[in-house]
């Protein structure tokens, strides 16, 4: 009997995801709003070369984060003819529906109308996907799911793969039942000991920022775990040129989870750069300028060296690295 009535508690708590809208409209963006084939309004930025943009980028923030990620970056690559454009993704900055998981397929859908509205936009120009983290995974997937887009490449900042298959067992079980037990349940990541950067400054500011979260519904966190399986799925299936930039200092996406989804990802559509002293916030580290002058010269010259070589050996790099 009370195997029962725990089996209906569990039934009638389960994670919460934002049903998906009717794609009813054209999508469109704007200065400063990208409208979605369902008509929501997603906040934008853009960075933009004081030139003619020598190549297009799609910046996908990470989790918790929201388009502001970009800002320094933005700066940089528009200064050497890079037009970078990013929205807060669907439930984070001011976003709609901010705080609730809107479904892995709601968000590569909505990447994906955005990277075939730059394209239009610049045919003449290369278009690349910009990917932080949980904004890494979209774009994986959207990458293995949709081979024919117009795209030139992904450039992919320790992107989450930490899928369900890497964490103990107890973590697994863990965040299932309380997913479907306490769903609303805020958890946050203070008293984890985790160092993000070594830019003490930049995170002082990231802490008082209000569009920032600080705590997340667990069924949040059950659908970014659903993310990171889904882009470790895709890793055997990019196709396009892919630019995968990771700090080995990273102490989010954990180093082995990392390595083993990038030897998933074909020899030829792959690129390693390992930044010995960077952090999970790569492009915003001390240091980030490098990681960005690297992306920038990515972007207007796929083929060419980096400037900090991070790349030459960058995949063996990865595997000597002792795991922590």
């Amino acid at each position: 009997m009370l195997w029962g009535l725990l089996l209906f508690a569990l039934a009638a708590c389960r994670p919460f995801v934002v049903p998906p809208g009717v794609g009813a409209v054209e999508p469109r963006l704007s200065a400063d709003a990208y409208r979605t084939d369902d008509g929501t309004e997603l906040p934008l930025r853009a960075w933009e070369p004081a030139g003619e943009a020598r190549a297009v980028v799609l910046g996908l923030h990470g989790f918790g984060d929201y388009s502001n990620a970009f800002a320094a970056a933005g700066e940089r690559l528009s200064a050497q003819g890079v037009r970078l454009v990013a929205y807060d993704q669907r439930g984070f900055g001011k976003a709609p529906g901010r705080g609730r998981w809107h479904g892995t397929g709601r968000m590569v859908q909505d990447a994906a109308d955005a990277v075939a509205l730059l394209a239009r936009g610049y045919p003449e120009r290369p278009v690349y996907v910009l990917g932080l983290s949980m904004g890494g995974a979209i774009a994986m997937i959207m990458a293995a799911e949709r081979p024919e887009m117009p795209l030139a490449g992904l450039a992919l900042v320790a992107p989450a793969v930490w899928g369900r298959q890497s964490m103990p067992w107890l973590q697994r079980q863990a965040l299932w039942l309380s997913a479907h037990a306490l769903p609303w349940y805020p958890v946050s990541g203070q008293g984890l000991n985790i160092k993000p950067s070594d830019n003490l400054a930049m995170l002082r500011r990231f802490a008082k920022d209000p569009l920032v979260m600080k705590q997340f519904r667990v069924d949040l966190v059950w659908g970014l775990a659903n993310a990171m399986d889904a882009a470790v799925r895709a890793a055997a299936h990019l196709r396009v040129p892919s630019l995968f930039l990771y700090g080995l200092r990273d102490e989010l996406v954990p180093l082995e989870p990392t390595r083993r989804a990038l030897l998933m990802v074909p020899a030829g559509s792959r690129r390693v750069a390992a930044y010995p002293n960077g952090f999970h916030m790569l492009l915003r580290d001390l240091n980030g300028g490098e990681a960005v002058d690297d992306l920038a010269a990515w972007f207007l010259a796929p083929s060419a060296p980096l400037p900090s070589d991070a790349d030459r050996g960058g995949m063996k790099r990865l595997l000597a690295a002792d795991p922590r």
